[in-house]
């Protein structure tokens, strides 16, 4: 379903359309849900890449695909990676945001719960 939903964005709006990069950040989740972590890797990477061009790489979704592809980076055991986009994503929200915006707070939970592990 998820496939068939980032197909029509990309027909209607294109690939670099804020829209569909949300498509595929979703995708992605599923596929980390489903335990494919390197295609879930991949389509995060690609919607990481076509926020930063399409919004900047301060704008809280850019951030959150950081984030995702930080869990995405653990779950692969790819510890170093993943300390490198929580720390990114943390910096990158208290500066867009603030300390204290919910955003923010997540990225401090994930990056804590990395360095526990």
């Amino acid at each position: 379903m998820n496939r068939r939903a980032l197909e029509g964005y990309e027909k209607a709006l294109g690939k670099e359309h804020p829209s569909t990069l949300t498509s595929v950040n979703n995708l992605a989740g599923m596929l980390r849900a489903q335990g494919k972590y390197e295609a879930a890797e991949a389509m995060n990477r690609r919607a990481l890449e076509g926020r930063e061009k399409a919004l900047g790489k301060e704008h809280p979704d850019t951030l959150t695909s950081v984030s995702n592809l930080a869990v995405v980076l653990e779950s692969q055991k790819k510890y170093e990676a993943a300390e490198a986009m929580n720390r990114r994503a943390l910096e990158g929200s208290e500066k867009a945001l603030g300390k204290e915006h919910p955003n923010t707070l997540t990225s401090v939970y994930c990056f804590a719960y990395l360095l526990h592990h």
